[in-house]
């Protein structure tokens, strides 16, 4: 990072650096909301950012907020929706960000967990009566931050938080196991976060970054650090769909994009509409992660875009753990998750815990100030959390020698046919080598004589010839999977089962279709 940047990493809360890089930079574009039609296309400049998100803050001091008060907020991605989470970071309550496309179970969940004592919405959006919601699910203190976002003189303030070491964030997990878990945060550990972001991308001043996912995933207040550490502008997507956001990310000269796996297949379906003309002339960099990265997506995005592509490994009880950075080797890339910056430690550990050598498979354990402090179910954290304070990720994986970490899969995404154990990523990432697969999902079903058995889910491209499971296997063996490894089942859906934040793969939706 560069020196402003890494002095700015060391501020005690999010307020804090709000405020120290509105000094640096005041009229500095932070925020430009994209609309359909270009004359509607709002700005907001560092310097707004703080004002307004202090006026924002005494607004809802004056409904009653206070520092601790628990204030539940279901929007989109908007210039509002972040005022008012800056605006609850200046009074020092706790938030809890809800997904916008849940509904009242999620929804429901999250209040009664959380006991929020207000809940800001949108009015209706996308054709969905939140007012109406809210009233169904006795929710308390429902406002309408759009309509009627709250305003007020400053000076009514107290003095804003002197430590981030508190928690005051809810997140909720993302939905690919079908019961959430309250996560909790504290202003360092996403500030953390977002400065292993901002480490690793080396970006500067000069870039255009944008916001394609909601505002209200972990991947929110990540990205906002990394723009108030660098000091330049994102452009924010309240709605993200192809060819249509194409025009917004031209319009502004969007240099670094991305989300997940599934946004750079997004974009590579687009590139391939038209081979010869960049997709976006400005872009140099996609980046993304929460989902995994097979190594024919990177290849692809290199050679048919004409781009980078960074991809890192977070998740929602830790928003960044590694990332790699745009010059690190093509086979770094294409392979690994990036290494992790100072101050995050992984290990790799056998099931009781044994740390094992660099090269060694097994569980991913995590330490270090980006990690949560648990879960708002106590029980739960005591659960996830060994004896040395590292969280229990569930992930499976190695690190190499030179420190950069590979995933092999998540611990129950390891199917056992027969006592014999198959990672499922190693057949998916071998499986996206086929031009008429455009996604693939592996999962292991029950299975009387073997225990499980392979079954490969498959999402294909439009117009491709439909796959056959003589021809996916001739296809597996041909790449050199050993026959034990290969699916003995293969189910062709439309769509894969996603989710709405960074649209992962809901393998538990699959494994209850297909069981």
């Amino acid at each position: 990072m560069t020196d402003t940047a890494t002095e700015l990493s060391r501020s005690r809360t999010l307020w804090e650096l709000v405020a120290r890089r509105a000094a640096l930079t005041p009229d500095t574009t932070v925020l430009v909301e994209a609309a359909e039609d270009p004359a509607h296309d709002r700005r907001l400049t560092f310097g707004e950012l703080r004002d307004r998100a202090a006026r924002v803050a005494a607004g809802l001091y004056g409904m009653g907020v206070r520092p601790g008060t628990v204030v539940a907020w279901q929007l989109p991605t908007r210039i509002e929706t972040v005022l008012l989470s800056v605006a609850l970071a200046r009074l020092g309550a706790v938030q809890s960000p809800v997904i916008p496309f849940y509904r009242d179970r999620e929804v429901g969940f999250a209040l009664r967990e959380s006991r929020a004592e207000y809940f800001a919405v949108p009015g209706v959006w996308r054709g969905h009566d939140y007012p109406a919601m809210a009233a169904r699910l006795g929710a308390r203190g429902v406002f309408d931050a759009y309509e009627d976002l709250p305003d007020g003189d400053p000076a009514v303030l107290p003095p804003p938080p002197a430590s981030g070491t508190g928690v005051r964030w809810i997140y909720w997990t993302s939905g690919t196991t079908s019961d959430p878990k309250g996560v909790l945060h504290t202003d360092r550990s996403l500030i953390a976060g977002g400065s292993c972001l901002a480490h690793a991308l080396h970006l500067t001043e000069t870039d255009v970054g944008s916001m394609a996912f909601p505002f209200a995933h972990i991947a929110g207040p990540d990205y906002t650090v990394m723009l108030l550490l660098y000091g330049f502008p994102a452009v924010l997507f309240e709605k993200f769909a192809m060819p249509g956001a194409l025009d917004g990310y031209r319009r502004h000269g969007v240099t670094v994009a991305g989300g997940s796996t599934a946004f750079y297949s997004m974009f590579l379906t687009e590139q391939r509409k038209d081979p010869g003309t960049p997709l976006i002339p400005t872009l140099r960099l996609l980046a993304g992660g929460g989902a995994p990265k097979p190594p024919e997506i990177y290849h692809a995005v290199v050679r048919e875009m004409g781009c980078q592509l960074t991809h890192g490994y977070g998740m929602t009880e830790v928003p960044m753990i590694t990332m790699g950075a745009p010059d690190d080797t093509p086979d770094h890339l294409a392979t690994t998750e990036g290494r992790p910056p100072e101050g995050m430690s992984i290990r790799i550990t056998a099931p009781d815990g044994t740390p094992l050598p660099p090269g060694t498979d097994g569980e991913v354990r995590l330490r270090g100030e980006a990690v949560c402090q648990g879960y708002l179910n106590r029980g739960r954290s005591a659960e996830v959390f060994d004896a040395d304070g590292y969280l229990i990720t569930g992930d499976l994986g190695r690190l190499t020698p030179d420190g950069y970490l590979v995933l092999t899969g998540r611990s129950k995404d390891v199917i056992i046919r027969k006592g014999e154990n198959i990672s499922a990523k190693e057949i998916e990432d071998l499986l996206h080598l086929l031009p008429d697969v455009a996604d693939a999902a592996v999962i292991g079903l029950p299975d009387a004589e073997r225990g499980e058995r392979v079954c490969a889910v498959v999402e294909q491209p439009p117009g491709a010839t439909p796959l056959t499971l003589p021809r996916l296997t001739a296809h597996l063996r041909a790449q050199g999977l050993s026959p034990h490894k290969l699916p003995e089942q293969l189910e062709l859906l439309d769509s894969l089962p996603r989710n709405e934040a960074l649209r992962k793969v809901l393998k538990y939706r699959l494994r209850e279709r297909f069981a």
